[in-house]
């Protein structure tokens, strides 16, 4: 098992005042993450006690004491991955967060949820949505931490996939337009993930119409990673605009920002070919937006 000298939480060193506030509150939630050593101490005469108590009672047979070296082993590894979840989180916190109105029984229910963690891929994922409830109490619910319970990797990766199709439009929205289409397919997004994510509650997916936002404005800005682009519709008012046959749940929303997506190479071309009646006509030199430039006079 690794050395919990040097991966213990008391081992830090110098901290900012939100990451020893947001260790205080997990330490008040769970109990005792500071002092991981007097775990052991209560763990082992807790462990002392109950076989005293059982050589009272019974013959504490070989099968008592396997039962009891796996409690402990057990409640160790729950402890490790406590530790190091909250340690990946530490990096993610803001300097204004305040750790300390998040809602005791929500870090509860976050570490009864994520202390079965080990994968070091999915501990990041169950770092940053504490470190976001550090930083904003709120933002996750409770319904997106039981449903990070029961997220296996694989399907975790399909949703980091699929959210390097996301655009900014309002909200997160993953622009899946022809299910078909070579450039979701080669990057293994296609009608079954689509309809595995359906089914386990991170998307909406509608493979015959497809969705709209409606009562859109003349112009606006809608953002790829963080890169713009300007959509000009026809009216003034009352406009709509097709996104494809895919829409994040509330879950989904919540975890997008978190999951460790990235762009995909040449969708935003791939988007601007779909959009092409909804781009602004290029500014000439001469002349207006689109206007055919003069002939010279001799």
């Amino acid at each position: 098992m690794p050395n919990e000298t040097n991966n213990s939480l008391v081992n830090l060193g110098d901290i900012s005042k939100p990451a020893d506030t947001l260790i205080k509150k997990v330490s008040k939630a769970v109990g005792g993450i500071f002092e991981p050593y007097q775990i052991k101490r209560i763990a082992k005469a807790e462990a002392e006690a109950a076989i005293i108590k059982a050589q009272a009672e019974i013959q504490i047979t070989e099968l008592h004491r396997r039962a009891m070296h796996r409690f402990i082993d057990e409640e160790a590894k729950k402890q490790q991955n406590i530790e190091d979840i909250t340690c990946q989180a530490i990096p993610h916190l803001e300097e204004k967060a305040d750790a300390a109105q998040m809602d005791d029984d929500w870090v509860t229910n976050f570490f009864d949820k994520s202390r079965i963690v080990s994968n070091k891929e999915m501990q990041g994922l169950w770092s940053r949505v504490l470190a976001g409830e550090a930083n904003k109490p709120g933002t996750y619910s409770k319904r997106t931490v039981n449903f990070l319970g029961d997220l296996d990797k694989v399907d975790a990766d399909s949703f980091t996939r699929l959210c390097g199709f996301c655009w900014q439009i309002g909200n997160v929205v993953p622009l899946i337009f022809d299910v078909q289409a070579e450039i979701y397919n080669k990057n293994q997004i296609d009608f079954g993930v689509l309809s595995h994510l359906e089914s386990i509650g991170l998307i909406q997916f509608n493979s015959l119409s497809g969705f709209r936002r409606l009562e859109l404005p003349k112009k606006f800005h809608v953002l790829y990673y963080g890169q713009p682009l300007l959509l000009e519709m026809p009216k003034d008012t009352g406009n709509e605009l097709q996104l494809g046959h895919a829409l994040l749940t509330r879950v989904g929303q919540e975890l997008a920002p978190i999951c460790g997506s990235a762009p995909v190479d040449g969708f935003m071309e791939y988007v601007k070919e779909k959009w092409k009646a909804h781009l602004p006509a290029p500014v000439t030199e001469q002349g207006a937006p689109g206007d055919a430039p003069q002939a010279a006079r001799p």
